[in-house]
């Protein structure tokens, strides 16, 4: 769509090594089978009964981010080969338990195995996070991570997270909460 003086084109961020894209129609099935690893998907939660309706669920949630707030989750790939990474972002948030979690932006990554230890969530989020802070103005992002993801954990300090606090799910998992001011 064009309208006069106004960019509503989707936003693509370029890094050293990565393309970021806003996901698209089919998107949804990258994501399926990259949470489909069992050391990927450690730490998000009980499995669901079915891989694909869930993924697509959360592509929907993930594409109204973009249309209600002017942000979401991007897809990475990486420039040199074209190798879907992982998935990123800040996205808008409701998670229902307060806390400071309940609407909003949540910042999130989910990498393939292969593409861990090279660096590339901390360079992807950190132009994420430029981003944001340029189209949306700096404000707080919150985000929450499973007790045991140190690696996680090491990357939200990295980005200027900070811990304020913890929350008990349903399934008993404790998630710690952090966010950046």
């Amino acid at each position: 769509m064009t309208l006069p003086g106004i960019d509503v084109s989707p936003p693509r961020i370029e890094t050293d090594r990565l393309t970021l894209t806003v996901p698209g129609r089919e998107d949804y099935i990258l994501m399926r089978d990259l949470v489909a690893d069992p050391e990927v998907h450690r730490y998000l939660g009980p499995r669901p009964d079915d891989p694909t309706t869930d993924m697509f669920s959360r592509a929907l949630r993930a594409a109204g981010s973009w249309h209600l707030y002017g942000y979401g989750l991007f897809l990475a790939h990486e420039k040199a080969s074209g190798a879907f990474v992982g998935q990123l972002g800040v996205f808008h948030s409701l998670r229902g338990f307060g806390k400071g979690m309940d609407d909003v932006p949540e910042a999130g990554w989910i990498l393939a195995r292969e593409h861990w230890g090279k660096g590339l969530a901390r360079e992807a989020m950190q132009a994420v996070l430029d981003w944001f802070d340029a189209a949306q103005g700096p404000q707080r992002i919150a985000c929450m991570i499973e007790r045991g993801n140190a690696a996680s954990v090491a990357l939200a300090e990295r980005l200027g997270f900070v811990r304020y606090g913890e929350h008990e799910l349903a399934d008993g998992v404790i998630v710690d909460l952090l966010e950046r001011t």
